[in-house]
């Protein structure tokens, strides 16, 4: 449940709530998206946009029984300095006939009778499997969920497209507290305005800014000059000099113009 806590964020501070899985997988990927506006698609990308515009387009309330299914909701939290659109916020009527406002996991809500109980569900491409960066999002949904309404929000779930799966995820302390501290230093990059050097990794493979970003080429402690350096060295073979020393001749002209293709 929401508490009591200064709100420490106005509205023109709020960021993104997405880029929440960026700074979970990445920090130098969420500076690219956020400080330098910087955006690349490759298939993992692109078939999420697909998947949220799909579920967007369904626009109104669907009600389903004792269910009602509000989709492309947007969602705040001035404590975490979030903003974001939720795929889906289903509401499950309650049966406390006790509730009270501002208590337990039940609000009301504007044109239904009775209580309703939060339950946020974010659309993902793939199969179901278990990534702790969509947990955090979906936390960070339920979060702001929690203050706007002055409700709990104890659980929700992550709706996978192709095996077309859910997979329930519990907000216990840990994954709030996460959520909360990737929150943090999301601002403090922000607030940085600095992009951190590139370190790679396996991950990096799987990422779309891989071809804006170039690990190989610019992380650790690599200076271009040893990169190419040392490119040409691989290609040319063993020349007996340091290869930024040799004459430029043909066999150093092809490692050049591979290096070119390559950056």
């Amino acid at each position: 449940m929401c508490d009591s806590m200064t709100e420490p964020f106005s509205e023109s501070d709020l960021l993104p709530l997405s880029r929440l899985a960026d700074i979970e997988f990445c920090e130098r990927r969420a500076a690219l998206h956020l400080v330098e506006q910087v955006w690349e698609d490759n298939v993992h990308t692109a078939q999420g946009t697909a998947l949220h515009g799909m579920v967007h387009e369904l626009t109104g309330t669907e009600v389903r029984g004792d269910i009602r299914i509000a989709r492309g909701l947007m969602i705040h939290s001035f404590r975490l300095g979030l903003i974001g659109k939720a795929d889906v916020v289903e509401f499950h009527r309650s049966t406390d006939e006790c509730a009270q406002p501002g208590q337990g996991e039940t609000a009301r809500l504007p044109n239904a009778r009775g209580w309703w109980r939060p339950f946020p569900v974010e659309y993902k491409p793939g199969r179901l499997k278990t990534q702790r960066s969509f947990q955090i999002q979906l936390c960070a949904q339920a979060m702001c969920l929690e203050e706007m309404l002055g409700v709990a929000v104890p659980k929700g779930a992550l709706f996978y497209g192709k095996s077309a799966r859910r997979q329930e995820v519990v907000f216990d302390a840990a994954l709030r507290a996460e959520t909360a501290d990737l929150a943090a230093r999301l601002h403090a990059l922000f607030e940085a305005g600095r992009t951190p050097p590139a370190v790679y990794e396996k991950k990096c493979e799987s990422c779309s800014l891989l071809p804006v970003c170039k690990p190989r080429v610019t992380g650790g402690d690599r200076s271009a000059r040893r990169y190419v350096a040392r490119t040409i060295r691989e290609i040319v073979g063993p020349t007996g000099a340091d290869p930024d020393e040799t004459d430029i001749d043909g066999r150093v002209k092809k490692g050049v113009d591979t290096l070119k293709r390559e950056l």
